[in-house]
């Protein structure tokens, strides 16, 4: 009975009825605000709001105070999908994800229908994980003792073996791009002692070298790896986002179908990210792919995802707001931060003067606030998916406008995304490195997520693996658990390799239907990818000498990881290598009759391969007016100079467009969410010699 007027005084105190409630739906309704405009916004992310707005909480009582601050975070994750979908850049990290099928379904005039499955599917989520909070809390230490270092450690393996489902059909390049994603993870300081790993100095020395002390973020890799190919491919297309007409509401409430359609699959979805968020230090951004994973894996017809399937902006809309309940479990009940986001709770917590625990499970204490958790996540996401509502035809049609008018905006969105890291030009460079990166593996057919993947898993994996081997010595490799779990990465392989091998073995159709248009224009050669594939095996190669050669002398343990990931990394890339050297020689001699990549007419080729030389170096300049005027002052004169003799547009159009994109970037970055941009280097060398 305790528990029952705690639940229902926890809904009377963030509802407008009384003085308390009245002061808590206020603060919370502060915080969607908030958090609902930093989610569309690329690169802050919800963990960096909460960081902003914990100073404003002092005053505040705890019933408001965390109105606040859930408020704000409950809804980053839903906002920041409709960044995703209509530009393919991430509104936060942890909805980079939505990008692979979502942004597809924008470019083929489906952005409502896309926008309606995610929002809807968010909020299927957040009640989800809500009570997941509310009912799970007495069996949350059964579920977080039961798995030990090991079994983390094999089911981060059995995530990056889902990858290969990822991989359009070959299973080598799949598991390879997430081999890949693990080791950049391990490029920093070796967290145990201290010691650099991969960070170059001989290459680049001293100075940026330890730029990359701090590793490579998720930010910068995912907005480099997706944004960058789309806005190459938007600028040679020269069309808008989307090739068709964006539908009116009708598209929006096909999505809100979609989601009951597929129940089913959004709430296991739901449940994973429940999960997901309840085992610490693996959040939000293994959940989304977790949940995409295991999307691609239930659906009979694989191909279709990262062209648009539905089930793919599904899945992981559902498991990113049902963790935002999971993660919150392991906090409450036993003060042990599960996220970054609640690590910053956690602090609040403190300067509440409330220390996490059992405390908050007592009816005599503060039982009515950890309730109050889960109204403020349901009420905060039912009302920010309504406001959604209301706006998603005019958001949908963004996808509509001229490519020529986005493209300044959207480079600016990127280098800002990439900043706002951690403040920082290493991080913009980083966008560039690996949207260069992306650009080619998606012109050589390799796929992007399971590199994110694999970066996301990297330090939860080689710290369970660290601990497993020092623990128990190789003893780890018989447990149980990690039998089971290595039973199921056998089986998931030997699986998807019998779905490739029954597709290749069904007859092709009677009457040939026309092939598709690619969803980014292709302009390479096959000749060129036995050379990309190469790439990789210097790569790996480098990889394994410096470990051997530098990394081992100084520190033993900080080596052996790298050794234990780039030893099959390296068998997997010679093998790749083998599968596109014989692609090739099969093209060259004719006996293959397979679909050639670039377009027919060698016009066309050379005109597209012009558009993509003329934006990669219209994104080139963008860096250098930021690096050189600032962004305050770069942000108007490159917009207009893209404007004026990119774009072809008018003076009047182009000088009243870069004033807008100016007003709008100063008063809501520098005015407003005072962000501490650097002075530009051309006024520091200036200010230097004056």
């Amino acid at each position: 009975m305790d528990y029952i007027d705690a639940f229902y005084n926890a809904l009377i105190n963030i509802l407008p009825f009384t003085n308390q409630g009245q002061q808590a739906f206020f603060f919370m309704l502060v915080g969607i605000f908030i958090g609902f405009w930093v989610g569309i916004l690329p690169g802050l992310g919800g963990a960096a709001t909460l960081a902003l707005m914990l100073p404003f909480i002092y005053k505040m009582d705890p019933t408001s105070a965390f109105a606040f601050l859930l408020g704000s975070n409950a809804v980053t994750a839903t906002t920041g999908d409709i960044t995703s979908i209509l530009f393919g850049v991430p509104g936060e990290g942890t909805t980079a994800s939505t990008i692979v099928d979502g942004h597809p379904m924008a470019k083929k005039g489906e952005a409502g229908r896309a926008l309606g499955a995610a929002l809807m599917s968010s909020l299927v989520g957040a009640i989800f994980g809500a009570f997941v909070l509310a009912l799970a809390i007495p069996i949350a230490a059964p579920l977080v003792l039961s798995i030990g270092s090991p079994e983390f450690f094999m089911l981060a393996l059995l995530g990056i073996t889902f990858v290969g489902s990822l991989s359009g059909g070959n299973i080598v390049k799949g598991l390879m791009a997430g081999g890949l994603g693990l080791m950049i993870s391990t490029i920093g300081l070796y967290p145990i002692r201290g010691v650099p790993r991969f960070t170059f100095e001989g290459i680049l020395g001293q100075g940026p070298s330890i730029f990359l002390w701090d590793g490579i973020y998720l930010v910068a890799v995912t907005i480099g790896l997706f944004a960058i190919p789309e806005i190459i491919d938007l600028a040679i297309k020269g069309t808008s986002i989307a090739r068709e007409q964006v539908g009116k509401l009708g598209g929006v409430m096909e999505g809100v179908k979609d989601t009951f359609r597929h129940w089913w699959l959004v709430l296991k979805c739901s449940a994973l990210g429940a999960y997901v968020g309840i085992l610490p230090g693996v959040g939000g951004g293994t959940a989304q792919w977790v949940a995409y994973a295991y999307a691609v894996q239930s659906s009979p017809d694989r191909d279709r995802f990262g062209k648009g399937a539905v089930e793919g902006v599904l899945g992981p809309g559902a498991a990113n707001n049902s963790t935002k309940g999971g993660d919150l479990i392991t906090t409450v009940a036993f003060g042990i931060p599960s996220s970054v986001s609640t690590a910053i709770l956690f602090g609040a917590f403190l300067i509440q003067g409330i220390v996490p625990g059992p405390d908050m499970l007592n009816p005599a204490k503060h039982l009515t606030l950890t309730f109050s958790f889960v109204w403020i996540i349901i009420v905060s996401n039912i009302i920010t998916v309504a406001v959604c509502f209301l706006f998603l035809n005019q958001l949908a049609k963004i996808t509509n406008i001229r490519g020529a008018l986005l493209i300044p905006l959207l480079l600016v969105l990127i280098y800002l995304g990439g900043f706002t890291v951690k403040n920082s030009f290493g991080d913009m460079i980083m966008v560039l490195i690996f949207g260069a990166l992306g650009w080619l593996m998606v012109q050589f057919d390799w796929q992007r997520p399971p590199l994110l993947v694999g970066l996301v898993l990297g330090t939860i994996t080689e710290r369970n693996f660290w601990i497993s081997t020092r623990a128990y010595g190789a003893g780890w490799l018989l447990h149980p658990g990690v039998l089971i779990i290595a039973a199921f990465i056998v089986g998931a392989i030997f699986y998807s390799i019998r779905q490739i091998l029954r597709e290749k073995r069904k007859p092709p159709p009677a009457i040939a239907e026309p092939a598709p248009e690619p969803d980014i224009v292709m302009l390479s050669s096959p000749v060129y990818r036995p050379i990309f594939a190469l790439f990789f095996v210097a790569l790996f190669i480098y990889v394994l000498r410096e470990t051997y050669y530098e990394i081992r002398p100084m520190e033993e343990r900080a080596a052996l990881f790298p050794t234990v990931l780039g030893i099959p990394c390296l068998a997997l890339a010679l093998l790749a290598f083998g599968q596109e050297l014989f692609y090739t020689l099969r093209r060259a001699t004719g006996s293959a009759n397979l679909s050639a990549i670039s377009p027919s007419s060698e016009t066309t080729v050379m005109r597209n391969r012009a558009a993509a030389a003329a934006i990669v170096a219209w994104t080139l300049g963008f860096f250098l007016a930021i690096w050189l005027l600032g962004f305050v002052i770069a942000v108007p004169v490159a917009s207009f100079l893209y404007f004026k003799f990119a774009g072809g547009e008018k003076w009047p159009i182009s000088i009243l467009l870069s004033v807008a994109a100016w007003a709008c970037f100063y008063g809501l970055f520098d005015y407003i969410l005072h962000l501490p941009f650097p002075e530009g280097e051309l006024f520091v060398r200036l200010n230097l010699f004056g």
